[in-house]
């Protein structure tokens, strides 16, 4: 029987999970308490790839008190040899007892061979206790493993009246700068951001984690190193002294003909990845490109762009999340709208439902989901 203290261990080892956020790319963010006698003895959670797991660090703290012992877990540990050993084997030899795996490892080549593996060493496994809840940690790895693409969150700054710039393309800045420092976390939380070479040409931006805007991020793991950038840029307009090219990895995906030109080899002499991938009118062949990132490992993307690519994702029915930060100012029917999309009637608008609303300084800061959607990340953290 499943009570309210096995509910209150496992909202501790999601607690724990939470604080890998920002560090664990591209493993999942996994949680894990040891209990014995009704008191915690070990616990803790992944915080970095090629680090110990959450249940090894738990275990490494629980030490003998581990024996006989029952573990909560915010996914199904792991049954194969990585960069670490698998979690299942040394949980048998630990000799717990009993585990509460709140979701499977959604990975169809193992999804269920760690429970078997810890059933075969004779400790008894109860799956789904808080699945919900666990499964809001990984959105963009449960997407990954089951489809091959990110999480894909979309980011918007608009006024009152839904523009994001002045007809002139100045921008900075529509948001104060608490909603500016709420952006760092959600660029910390994503393997990867997306802007298009407007964007690039317009503002020039770094799209870096800056760790003094950051602010307190409270018993999160620091930050260990910064989301890949992706540019879409058909023709790789992309000036050689962009500030986007510099502090971390970038991948620009173009036209398959433009991986030769000139303008495209002096940006691999920058150390750019250039990629080919297809093109139509109305811009880059969207889910092409998030094929190809799912193939690099991207489990979240978070798209910062123009209303152009914008409106290509919503358009598209590919955002998972839309995170729009409202400013209390009106910029104009001149300025630039937040996407473009070519509706026509009423019955063609795009619907969403609220998943969060809060206020960030002078700002509103609204989460948002497709309506079809059934699954949602968890918006607070």
């Amino acid at each position: 029987m499943i009570d309210s203290k096995d509910r209150a261990f496992m909202a501790r080892a999601i607690r724990l999970a939470w604080r890998g956020r920002y560090s664990t790319h591209p493993n999942p963010r996994v949680g894990c308490v040891i209990v014995r006698n009704g008191e915690i003895v070990g616990e803790g959670w992944h915080e970095r790839a090629g680090e110990a797991h959450a249940e090894i660090r738990a275990l490494s703290q629980a030490g003998a008190d581990a024996r006989g012992a029952t573990v909560y877990v915010t996914l199904e540990p792991c049954s194969h040899f990585g960069r670490t050993p698998p979690c299942a084997k040394a949980l048998s030899e630990a000799g717990v007892a009993h585990v509460f795996a709140a979701t499977k490892d959604p990975n169809p080549s193992v999804s269920g061979s760690g429970l078997k593996m810890l059933q075969a060493g004779g400790i008894r496994v109860t799956e789904g206790l808080m699945a919900e809840e666990a499964a809001r940690l990984n959105p963009g790895f449960m997407k990954r493993m089951r489809a091959g693409r990110p999480w894909v969150r979309l980011k918007i700054a608009a006024s009152l009246d839904g523009r994001t710039a002045m007809a002139s393309g100045e921008s900075q800045w529509i948001t104060g700068a608490e909603a500016r420092r709420d952006v760092q976390k959600l660029r910390a939380m994503s393997d990867a951001i997306l802007t298009g070479v407007g964007t690039v040409l317009a503002d020039n931006p770094s799209l870096t984690v800056r760790r003094n805007e950051l602010g307190d991020i409270g018993e999160a793991t620091e930050p260990s190193r910064q989301p890949l950038r992706v540019i879409a840029d058909r023709d790789a307009r992309t000036p050689p002294g962009a500030r986007i090219l510099h502090g971390g990895e970038v991948q620009l995906y173009c036209a398959s003909e433009t991986l030769y030109t000139p303008a495209a080899q002096d940006l691999a002499a920058l150390g750019v990845s250039l990629n080919g991938v297809t093109w139509r009118e109305g811009g880059v062949e969207l889910a092409e490109l998030l094929d190809s990132l799912g193939e690099l490992g991207i489990n979240e993307l978070l798209v910062e762009a123009g209303p152009t690519l914008a409106g290509g994702f919503i358009g598209e029915g590919l955002v998972d999340e839309l995170w729009l930060y409202q400013a209390p100012v009106f910029l104009g029917s001149s300025g630039r709208p937040t996407a473009h999309l070519p509706l026509q009637n009423m019955a063609e608008k795009v619907q969403w439902k609220v998943l969060d609303r809060r206020q960030v300084g002078q700002d509103q800061r609204m989460i948002l989901a497709p309506l079809a959607s059934t699954f949602n990340s968890e918006s607070a953290e």
